[in-house]
């Protein structure tokens, strides 16, 4: 099996990182949304994220196999040392390292912006996730309960954290 090469995203891959993640708003509770994105509007999210954090794609013999990317946590201003993660694999690339490969190279990227802290928000439940994000360092700080009705039911959401830098340095403006 090739090996994963993890880049940054490019106008190229929209159509494979929308295709990825539509599947996840149709099918699953992964995602609140309930109708995907179209290509255009995965561009812009595509584009924002880029301009102010990342955006990572994993590819395989030539083929998108995931995405992560770090965006705004919130919109204050106090908050901008703050970066909300997620990470989305096709079905077929669940359990192969893609999601690890992805996470470690997106972390690294958000630290040396100049970020302190990651959160993720995960709906749940969602063992996998659940399990990558403790991998990296995640921790529950929160639970949301029953914030989101889809596929029939009501999901709580786990926000988790993990620091990207030790806790007291004085934060230098994120680049």
């Amino acid at each position: 099996m090739a090996a994963i090469e993890i880049r940054d995203a490019t106008e190229a891959d929209v159509a494979a990182c929308a295709a990825i993640y539509g599947a996840y708003v149709v099918e699953t509770p992964a995602t609140f949304e309930i109708d995907p994105p179209s290509v255009e509007e995965m561009g812009r999210r595509i584009a924002a994220c880029q301009a102010g954090h990342s955006w990572l794609v994993a590819e395989r013999d030539g083929v998108v196999t995931g995405f992560a990317y770090g965006t705004r946590w919130a919109e204050r201003p106090a908050y901008r040392w703050a970066c909300e993660v997620s990470v989305y694999l096709a079905r077929d690339s669940v359990g192969g390292g893609v999601g690890s490969a992805l996470y470690a190279a997106l972390l690294d990227r958000l630290t040396e912006r100049g970020f302190h802290v990651a959160f993720a928000k995960v709906a749940q439940p969602n063992d996998a996730s659940n399990a990558l994000h403790a991998r990296f360092g995640f921790r529950r700080v929160g639970l949301l309960e029953r914030v989101g009705h889809k596929l029939g039911a009501w999901h709580d959401v786990a926000i988790l954290q993990r620091d990207l830098v030790p806790v007291g340095i004085t934060p230098e403006e994120p680049r």
